[in-house]
């Protein structure tokens, strides 16, 4: 993959022309210019810039030439013609692409000659081969990182558990495989975002291994079989291993929705302090289970509290029922309670 200079991802041109693409592309002139650079997925169909109006071809986009564009160039006199394409290539194109096998113009063939600019053919319908194309261009041109952490398919969940090193992370992941789940990474997840979601795989060396201190290098797929792993996953929840500190205020009632910030989308956050004692596998499960229901609309917590706050708004039945609510209860909650609690009750008669 190619990059300009304090640009974003990039595809070199000449990588359009790779068999291991897929798009059975022919170069037909402009080869001097097989190292531009594509940078955007989204791809253009010249069409009103082929009657002058010009403003809206933008460099770094793929131009589509299909019967369309061909058929009204054919309507045009030689001169007029070689005039239109003559003000189009001026844009800085990327390269243009000819689909169903048509013939390009011979202006424009000269004019790529000329300048510089790949000028391709396919033999594929144009519909098909954008499609093609944009996914093709939507891998390559996807935003990437590499993130020291574990990923496991739990549920059917994305789960990323991350935190220091040392922390438990590997270990927790073994025993949610020992329990069925599935290994997508460990130690390192390669992460891209496609359009608005986050698809976490493990790099070639790595794939189907774990590294457990004590036990060293394990292979997953060899030791619980195929149905252990999986190559890809959505990544749709985040669980933070953190170190139990004492007199540290954690979350109780799980109201306070926090984020992680991956690439620039923000995914749900959950804080889980490692303490002896604690069984980290079940309450990952528990977590991964807990989103799927937020996911459809459901929220404990959430639920939870707004029957405090009917309670809180009808009147308790009773000081024993109005404590222990108060200990579930957020610290404002709390004081109405204590409020509520120290006013005289009235006697029955």
């Amino acid at each position: 993959m190619a990059a300009a200079a304090g640009a974003g991802p990039a595809v070199a041109v000449r990588e359009l022309l790779d068999p291991a693409a897929g798009l059975r592309l022919r170069l037909v002139a402009g080869r001097a210019g097989l190292d531009r650079t594509v940078q955007l997925s989204r791809v253009q169909r010249p069409g009103l810039a082929l009657t002058g109006f010009v403003d809206y071809i933008r460099y770094g986009r793929v131009q589509i030439m299909g019967s369309s564009e061909l058929g009204y160039l054919r309507t045009l006199s030689s001169a007029r013609r070689r005039a239109v394409l003559g003000r189009l290539v001026r844009c800085r194109v990327s390269c243009f692409i000819v689909t169903k096998d048509l013939a390009p113009p011979a202006e424009l063939k000269a004019e790529c000659q000329v300048r510089g600019i790949p000028l391709l053919r396919t033999g594929t319908d144009s519909t098909a081969f954008i499609k093609h194309l944009s996914a093709f261009l939507d891998e390559r041109l996807a935003l990437r990182m590499h993130l020291h952490s574990v990923l496991l398919d739990v549920f059917g969940l994305g789960v990323l558990i991350v935190g220091e090193s040392g922390i438990g992370k590997s270990e927790c992941a073994l025993d949610l495989i020992d329990r069925g789940h599935r290994l997508i990474a460990d130690d390192v997840v390669e992460i891209k975002r496609m359009s608005d979601t986050l698809l976490g795989s493990s790099p070639d060396l790595t794939r189907y291994h774990m590294e457990l201190r004590g036990l060293g290098v394990i292979n997953i797929k060899d030791l619980y079989g195929v149905s252990s792993i999986r190559m890809s996953k959505t990544i749709e929840l985040v669980v933070s291993l953190e170190r139990w500190e004492a007199g540290k205020e954690y979350d109780r009632l799980g109201l306070h929705d926090e984020k992680y910030p991956v690439l620039g989308l923000a995914l749900p956050l959950i804080r889980m302090p490692v303490a002896p004692g604690r069984n980290l596998t079940l309450l990952v499960e528990v977590a991964a289970r807990n989103q799927l229901l937020k996911s459809r609309g459901y929220d404990a917590a959430r639920r939870f509290a707004e029957r405090v706050d009917e309670m809180l708004e009808g009147g308790a039945s009773g000081p024993g029922l109005q404590a222990r609510a108060a200990e579930k209860a957020p610290a404002a909650r709390r004081r109405a309670v204590a409020r509520r609690s120290r006013r005289p009750r009235r006697r029955r008669d």
